[in-house]
């Protein structure tokens, strides 16, 4: 019994401080969400073109 007892209180103690495995799913999930909507913009015509513009100039830049 004492044991149990050290036990329940060591639990109450340290708390629950990591994730369960559907908190992991979950969090793979919005990741992978976030991921395809930045994919959809840094894809998009008006992004790629800003970007291909920026490479540019750093490309032809005088030193």
């Amino acid at each position: 019994m004492a044991g149990a007892r050290a036990w329940l209180l060591g639990r109450r103690i340290r708390g629950d401080a990591g994730m369960t495995t559907s908190e992991y799913a979950m969090g793979t999930i919005a990741a992978c969400a976030f991921a395809a909507v930045l994919y959809k913009v840094v894809t998009s015509g008006t992004v790629s073109k800003a970007l291909e513009s920026v490479i540019g100039k750093a490309l032809d830049a005088q030193f």
